[in-house]
């Protein structure tokens, strides 16, 4: 049995295991069940991938996305590990060479799909191989309260019965307590270890602007932070995903759409090409799932709300994945809880199901509208404490204002009521702003007596006051068109027994210091440095394309960022660069040097 701190370094290229994971290492390679929660990006890979190269036998690995498993195939087998995967896109011969080579040892890794996994006729086939562990990734998925259930995780059970003797492991970054129970009771980890690495990333800046015009809010967060920079951008409609990318296009930034209603041909060119280029955005729907496990994602933006909390942290969690600096954010407005309360109404899942979703985009809502540091309030919905403030987040680096706004709310309350409660927060505010739309005079509510009695505020400011009450349950949506209804929660602020103090939205300011933030997010201390970067770019680039592999599977931009200030000048010193290991350094070796001593020009960069 191979010694797991030297598979570490020579295989990955790492001089010492993060966090949880020596313990989870050693734990599994003694034959021990493991429940694996630890942040996206955190290193759960390695988790299961050394003990398997430690083990005899071959670990089997259960993965719900076709393109997420060629994508860790084809980094495994960079680094010189014998892995495969077996799925619809092989054919019946392939399929079956895989099989072969796994019964005669010949492989270290299979990465499987649940629904073929529990076939009859794969299981029997496992029967007849050695195997060193099961790993069960993307664990979530298997729980009904989870942001993802997929309902053929549920047979995964069938592990535990056939092959007890197999250690097991589940692995997941987005679970909450409930979650995680489900977890174990579904499949059968009762007796696991449990391992909790903590959901913290501090790499991450989250952000979250009210709306405004939200398509040039984020093409003026692309062009002032991310100019040349790939990232994904998620809506809620496929129509918007084609709009925004359309948009992007046009204002110079290269944009593809991603969402159900592509026929799978172009949704697989749009994500090859994404992991293949560099300084591409992808413009996707929040309910169709990506499988992106490329690391240079320097930003996640919201358009629309995510469903939940979980399906937030997920999907942000695709951001900033080599370690650095990256940016979440999110422009939320008052449409967008009335059409999330919408969508859950108008579902076909059970009335438990629908309240359990009820409560999660409530969680989401005062997330959106906090006060306090936003990474507490994340980390604290996933059970973790945090003592201090950031320092790395829209409300830590701009402490927000608050205001008394319980005369206001009492008059956004009362308006609501005395229009009968059937109409949207558009109608209400033109009703306090004493508006005569044809609409107002239509149903006589310029008699009404909130008519024109808010004319202190701007509309901005009322469309905040709406948004913050729906947020707080003191407001709450029907109906296709947004119908405000009072709550139980409204009456003491109704009749003056309790105060209210609301949020002020921060005013939008543009910043041009583009090149200054890139710099100093890449801690580059000078022009001589960056443009050295640049180079080692695009050699990662011309090699990637040789091979038709994205540029990261090559050297990810930690790596790259590591050469470019440490200047190895020989395969002795670059093998001490984190993320270099044998494999790599044998074959890379010596055409990053030529870039590292000089002896290739400097180029702008492509990769």
């Amino acid at each position: 049995m191979r010694d797991p701190s030297e598979i570490l370094s020579e295989v990955f290229g790492y001089e010492s295991f993060r966090d949880n994971q020596r313990a989870i290492v050693e734990h599994v390679i003694g034959g021990g069940d493991a429940l694996v929660l630890m942040p996206t990006g955190g290193g759960k890979s390695l988790c299961y991938q050394v003990p398997a190269l430690a083990r005899a036998g071959v670990g089997v690995v259960v993965s719900p996305l076709i393109a997420l498993m060629k994508d860790q195939v084809d980094a495994l087998r960079q680094l010189g590990v014998r892995a495969a995967q077996v799925n619809s896109s092989l054919s019946a011969a392939e399929a079956y060479a895989v099989e072969q080579q796994m019964r005669a040892g010949e492989l270290d890794l299979v990465y499987v799909a649940p629904e073929r996994l529990c076939t009859p006729r794969f299981l029997q086939h496992l029967e007849a191989t050695p195997l060193a562990l099961f790993a069960i990734d993307e664990a979530h998925c298997v729980s009904q309260w989870g942001h993802d259930f997929r309902p053929e995780y549920r047979q995964l059970a069938v592990l535990h019965e056939r092959f007890p003797s197999v250690p097991r492991l589940a692995l997941t970054a987005t679970a909450d307590e409930p979650t995680r129970e489900d977890i174990v009771e579904q499949l059968d980890l009762r007796e696991a270890e449990r391992f909790v690495s903590g959901f913290d990333r501090p790499n991450i800046r989250y952000t979250v602007v009210p709306k405004d015009n939200p398509k040039k809010q984020l093409l003026r967060l692309i062009d002032t932070e991310h100019p040349n920079d790939s990232g994904i951008v998620y809506c809620l409609s496929r129509n918007r995903t084609e709009q925004v990318a359309g948009f992007l296009n046009e204002h110079g930034h290269d944009a593809l759409p991603y969402h159900a209603g592509l026929d799978g041909a172009t949704r697989d060119e749009h994500q090859r090409r994404f992991l293949l280029e560099d300084r591409l955005i992808i413009v996707a729907t929040i309910a169709f799932g990506m499988g992106i496990d490329k690391p240079d994602v320097r930003f996640v933006a919201h358009l629309d709300l995510p469903k939940s909390m979980e399906a937030y942290y997920q999907e942000t969690g695709r951001a900033g994945r080599d370690g650095l600096p990256a940016n979440a954010w999110m422009a939320y407005g008052l449409q967008d809880a009335a059409t999330m309360r919408n969508f859950i109404e108008r579902s076909e899942a059970p009335d438990a199901q629908k309240r359990l979703e009820h409560r999660k985009l409530d969680t989401l809502l005062a997330y959106c509208e906090t006060t306090r540091c936003r990474r507490r309030v994340l980390l604290e919905y996933f059970g973790e404490q945090r003592d201090e403030p950031c320092g790395n987040c829209d409300t830590c680096l701009r402490p927000v204002e608050t205001w008394d706004a319980t005369v206001a709310a009492q008059k956004a309350i009362s308006c609501a009521y005395r229009t009968d409660q059937v109409f949207g927060a558009s109608h209400l505010i033109d009703v306090l702003l004493g508006v005569e739309t044809e609409k107002v005079l239509r149903f006589g509510h310029h008699r009404v007596s909130t008519f024109n009695i808010g004319t202190e505020m701007t509309r901005k400011s009322w469309q905040s006051v709406y948004r913050q009450l729906i947020a707080m349950g003191l407001l709450a949506v029907d109906g296709e068109h947004g119908s405000l209804r009072l709550t139980a929660k409204a009456m003491p602020v109704l009749r003056g027994e309790r105060e209210l103090m609301l949020r002020k939205d921060p005013k939008l300011k543009r910043e041009r210091k583009a090149k200054k933030a890139r710099r100093e997010a890449m801690r580059f201390e000078s022009v001589e440095q960056s443009e050295l970067y640049e180079a080692l770019r695009a050699k990662r680039s011309a090699l990637a394309k040789e091979q038709d592999v994205p540029p990261y599977i090559v050297f990810n931009d930690a790596t790259l960022m590591e050469m470019t200030l440490e200047r190895p000048r020989d395969l002795g010193a670059l093998r001490h660069i984190t993320g270099v290991g044998e494999a790599k350094l044998e074959r890379y070796g010596e055409a990053f040097l030529e870039v590292l001593c000089g002896d290739a020009p400097v180029g702008d960069g492509a990769g």
